[in-house]
């Protein structure tokens, strides 16, 4: 297969640096799309992977899955887009297409295993995929998505990633109209689920554990604000949320939030992988048909009617715009929660 050289910026070991580097990506066969990338968002699970904080990182690591950009080149059976149009690419590139799973839409379930955008198994060339955070990449055109021209190019990135994240439980619950969402961590996960609630037509709250956070939640949409560090604030929602999504990266107790679903409420974790300390008491589920779940990202199908909707609504996320050779400082900035609320990486300047 043909291919050709691309510049990158990725790390070849948990503990170094990400640096300009060069990959390969292959020339469009009769599916593929090939996208001259514009802007990539920069993602927790970027700096996860790079750093092998969840293991099996294969190196070198190129991150990025929130990808915008425009079409340069299509294969001769491409119908989906054309040389020109705006184009998505989000945390998937492939799947097996012939599951279950598949068959419904729901590629990030794949049982077969989907093919990550970055660090998943390269079908086409072996090895592992390649992420954003390069000057273009190619793609089979069912896993491309079409961008409302309507909105700022950048602040969509985000949504490739934090946006669905959030969007797909909202619609799997299906909120809408009087619904009582709640919505636990306001950061790139966080603020996009307050946004995407409230565009839905439901009453939202955020539950945060600063003061500081009180102005900014209402700001991005939120009815009300309880801090969850206050007794009497925690009191005052107890049995109140139909859904509440948990965004919080790292290990937490939850089980104050579960005492604030209504009956046969959810609280959907999406922002922690991994064991939950302490240990969930079932006492408050049994007594109100409650559920802890959890949600992964969304398929492509539910993906591009997220952002069609958010066309519709012009919804996007807030960002701070950085260059690509500033990527490790903003990866230390993100782990102090020092960005509001989602750095994207203005690929121009990887030709500098």
């Amino acid at each position: 297969m043909k291919t050709s050289n691309v510049k990158a910026f990725g790390t070849i070991a948990a503990d170094a640096d990400l640096k300009e580097m060069s990959i390969e990506r292959r020339e469009v066969t009769a599916k593929d799309i090939e996208i001259e990338i514009l802007y990539c968002g920069v993602c927790h699970s970027d700096l996860h992977t790079a750093r092998n904080d969840w293991g099996g990182s294969v190196y070198p690591v190129v991150p990025g899955h929130e990808i915008v950009g425009r079409v340069t080149k299509v294969g001769n059976e491409v119908t989906k887009l054309k040389v020109g149009d705006l184009a998505g690419v989000g945390c998937l590139v492939d799947s097996c297409r012939e599951c279950n799973s598949c068959d419904h839409d729901l590629e990030q379930y794949c049982l077969n295993g989907f093919t990550g955008t970055y660090n998943g198994h390269d079908k086409h060339l072996g090895g592992h995929t390649f992420g954003g955070y390069s000057q273009k990449v190619v793609v089979d055109e069912h896993f491309v998505l079409k961008i409302p021209t309507n909105l700022n190019l950048a602040a969509v990135a985000p949504l490739l990633c934090a946006g669905i994240t959030t969007w797909s439980p909202l619609r799997h619950w299906k909120v809408g109209k009087g619904s009582k969402v709640a919505v636990v961590g306001l950061g790139g996960l966080g603020h996009m689920a307050i946004k995407l609630a409230k565009g839905l037509g439901a009453d939202v709250t955020l539950f945060s554990r600063s003061e500081g956070k009180v102005k900014d939640g209402k700001e991005l949409g939120a009815d009300n604000v309880v801090i969850s560090t206050d007794a009497e604030q925690m009191k005052s929602v107890l049995g109140k949320f139909d859904l509440i999504i948990d965004t919080v990266p790292y290990a937490h107790d939850v089980n104050p939030y579960v005492a604030t679903l209504a009956i046969s409420g959810t609280l959907v974790l999406v922002g922690y992988l991994g064991d939950l300390d302490p240990m969930l008491n079932t006492v408050p589920m049994i007594m109100g048909r409650r559920a802890v779940a959890a949600s992964v990202i969304g398929g492509i199908a539910e993906t591009q009617e997220m952002l069609d909707f958010c066309g519709e609504h012009n919804i996007v996320s807030e960002i701070e715009i950085i260059n690509m050779q500033d990527i490790n400082t903003a990866y230390e900035r993100m782990l102090k929660s020092d960005v509001r609320y989602r750095f994207v990486i203005d690929m121009d300047s990887l030709k500098k």
